[in-house]
């Protein structure tokens, strides 16, 4: 495959979870809280900075790293109040 291609199937993908996260939760399939829906949103965002730092879309490549930033301290934050929570049993 090509450089581009590469290039435009990432941005393809990025735009398939980020959208299919919200997708997901306004059927109220996930929450803002699950790790799915994050986890989509980091996955999604790193795909579009590469589509957009490719084709030297700079706003949106900024846009999506600050979109992936917020998507990581969530993360972050679920993992912590998991590791926080008491064991069910």
């Amino acid at each position: 495959m090509t450089e581009k291609l590469l290039v435009d199937v990432a941005g393809w993908l990025a735009a398939l979870l980020i959208l299919g996260g919200y997708a997901l939760l306004t059927a109220g399939k996930v929450n803002a809280k699950s790790p799915l829906y994050q986890g989509m949103n980091v996955v999604g965002a790193v795909g579009f900075v590469i589509n957009s730092g490719y084709f030297r879309a700079w706003p949106s490549a900024a846009l999506n790293v600050i979109w992936a930033g917020i998507g990581i301290v969530a993360l972050v934050k679920i993992a912590s109040a998991r590791r926080r929570a008491p064991a069910a049993g």
